[in-house]
């Protein structure tokens, strides 16, 4: 029999990215066209497409990574492939042709290591069926490979009812930031941006912390995205003067804190909790159903968690990167520059 599925691979265009991502459930910044192509370049960049009928029913943007002359390398998927639509969960078949598509075209066809962190959290659905299919295919949980825990608050209540479970601390903060007189902006313009980053700087000066956050890149991110797609930028200013400023993704059916910043004045004002009060508000309108607060790490960075622990949200776990290799050599030497790079990382950290 005709198989009613069928697969594409690199023939959309950014326009047409940008038009069909919308439509999944799971998308995020990470599976933007914008975010790859500021992230890593043009060149690195692969699109797949699972069709059932003329209908798109899975998609994954993946960076590629080759190796001059030897051409063994990597393909990266960040939180993909991208499966529900609809409000409905993934399909089980779509599911398993999606994964089956990606391990033909990179690991197979392209001799390539095949890594993948699956847009998933421990105990939903999706996971549970992802595990047994994923282990009959080979594709291995690597443990060395980074979890993403983080807090998402459900923003299914009535706007009352969620402010009321609040942590009570953190519920008189934000009330005491809403009698402070604080001016608030919001939007998506790069003068905005701009407003964050100096608030960013000057909170990078005074606790002076390493970072993988590369706000410059994200900045670039949000130029090329299209209106739909940008990213919300919001900004407390007291006299005139951006104090605090936070920068939330909105696609799907969740929003994601990527950025925030506080100034030496902002710490006074409180501001930050005024700011993500009325992120929640603006993502209830857009009828998102997660506000995702953007990972947490409880013993290098305990401020920030208990931050966040104060929304009263669930803690979610996503299953960790998964990978299987197209051939001996793309593994060896992927796993081997990865060591050299840590050395180097450890080498400037020391001197």
């Amino acid at each position: 029999m005709t198989s009613p599925y069928s697969v594409s691979v690199d023939d959309v265009r950014e326009g047409d990215w940008n038009e069909l991502l919308p439509s999944f459930d799971d998308a995020s910044v990470y599976q933007t066209w914008a975010y790859g192509a500021a992230s890593w370049g043009e060149r690195q960049l692969s699109h797949l497409v699972l069709r059932r009928g003329a209908e798109p029913v899975a998609a994954a943007q993946v960076r590629v990574v080759r190796l001059p002359l030897l051409g063994s390398g990597v393909a990266y998927v960040r939180w993909g492939p991208l499966l529900r639509r609809g409000g409905r969960d993934a399909d089980s078949e779509v599911l398993e042709r999606a994964i089956d598509a990606l391990l033909d075209e990179y690991a197979t066809r392209r001799g390539l290591l095949l890594r993948l962190i699956p847009i998933c959290f421990a105990g939903d659905p999706t996971a549970e069926r992802m595990a047994p299919l994923f282990a009959a295919r080979g594709l291995e949980l690597d443990p060395a490979g980074p979890i993403y825990r983080t807090f998402r608050l459900d923003l299914s209540p009535p706007l009352d009812a969620l402010r009321k479970g609040f942590d009570p601390k953190w519920r008189n903060k934000l009330s005491g930031a809403e009698r402070a007189g604080l001016e608030l902006a919001e939007g998506t313009s790069d003068a905005l941006y701009g407003e964050f980053l100096g608030v960013y700087r000057e909170m990078m000066a005074r606790k002076s912390f390493e970072t993988t956050v590369d706000v410059e890149t994200l900045g670039a991110v949000q130029q090329r995205l299209p209106e739909p797609l940008k990213m919300r930028v919001l900004v407390c200013r007291s006299e005139g003067r951006a104090v605090n400023a936070v920068v939330v993704a909105a696609h799907g059916d969740t929003g994601i804190y990527l950025l925030g910043a506080t100034s030496d004045a902002g710490t006074k004002t409180k501001g930050s909790y005024l700011l993500h009060w009325r992120a929640i508000e603006w993502l209830k309108a857009r009828g998102l159903r997660w506000y995702d607060l953007g990972g947490h790490d409880r013993e290098a960075n305990p401020g920030v968690y208990d931050f966040k622990r104060g929304f009263s949200a669930q803690e979610f776990l996503q299953p960790g990167l998964y990978a299987r290799s197209g051939s001996r050599l793309s593994a060896l030497v992927v796993r081997a520059g990865e060591r050299l790079a840590a050395a180097r990382r450890s080498r400037a950290r020391s001197d």
